[in-house]
């Protein structure tokens, strides 16, 4: 089992890509600036913690899901 940390920027992009939204769009339905999107998307800073419940629900996923990502390794 691998785990990888972090993956706020990862989910973020996933969903501005499936959404098809700019990242001022973006920025605007969580009420942050452009600059603050680029930068979590670059892994520059992180959203307040705030904020997070919120992403989770826009992402449609958990909380959890911004920090980890269980990967496992077909064994057979």
């Amino acid at each position: 089992m691998t785990i990888s940390q972090i993956l706020i920027a990862k989910r973020i992009k996933e969903y501005r890509a499936t959404k098809q939204l700019s990242q001022s769009e973006f920025g605007k339905l969580v009420g942050v600036t452009a600059q603050a999107v680029c930068k979590w998307e670059n892994e520059i800073c992180y959203p307040d913690i705030v904020l997070l419940p919120y992403l989770a629900e826009l992402l449609h996923c958990r909380i959890d899901d911004f920090f980890y990502e269980v990967q496992t390794k077909d064994t057979a």
